[in-house]
């Protein structure tokens, strides 16, 4: 019988993946009520210039914010507290000024089950925001599930370039674990 990958191996699997890029810190026991089990920040600077750093063509900062859950049972009433949570905390560190190109604020769950109701959920957060008509940037909410129950991934249609990462996580995880067994 097989035995089935825990939400931690998932969890520490996900962090390896994220730390070569990522500034990471870890919650042990949550954060404000929530089931926060990391948040990872990501910024990136870009410019070009002429012969000279002082004859500046254009600079653009990018970045990401990753707030990941860790719940037995995703249900819906838990998806929108911890999605307010991320957008909130998020929003708070987003700079919009000139040169800010655009802003990722990614809630992530690793779930053992999730209910229908907050899938669909899941799946239709739509939050887009535009700073000074995009002059300043923008910010786009990007989503996802990681479903032990079925080795499943979900995302919203913007978090769908998460997607091929979080799959990677989990089959790597039942590579190591399959490998541990013989």
């Amino acid at each position: 019988m097989k035995e089935a990958v825990s939400r931690a191996q998932v969890l520490t699997r996900m962090l390896k993946g994220y730390q070569a890029y990522f500034d990471i810190e870890q919650y042990e026991d949550g954060k404000d009520g929530l089931p926060l089990a990391a948040h990872c920040r990501f910024y990136v600077h870009s410019e070009k210039y002429v012969l000279v750093k002082k004859a500046k063509l254009w600079d653009a900062d990018s970045n990401e914010y990753v707030y990941i859950f860790s719940v037995p049972e995703l249900t819906k009433e838990i998806f929108e507290r911890c999605k307010d949570y991320a957008y909130e905390e998020g929003m708070k560190l987003i700079d919009p000024k000139p040169g800010h190109m655009y802003s990722y604020i990614t809630p992530v769950f690793i779930c053992d089950t999730c209910t229908p109701e907050a899938e669909k959920a899941l799946k239709r957060c739509r939050i887009y925001k535009s700073f000074h008509f995009s002059w300043y940037g923008w910010m786009n909410v990007h989503t996802a599930a990681v479903i032990r129950k079925g080795n499943r991934v979900i995302t919203n249609r913007m978090g769908r370039g998460n997607a091929k990462f979080m799959k990677n996580i989990l089959s790597s995880c039942k590579e190591k674990k399959e490998g541990e067994n013989t």
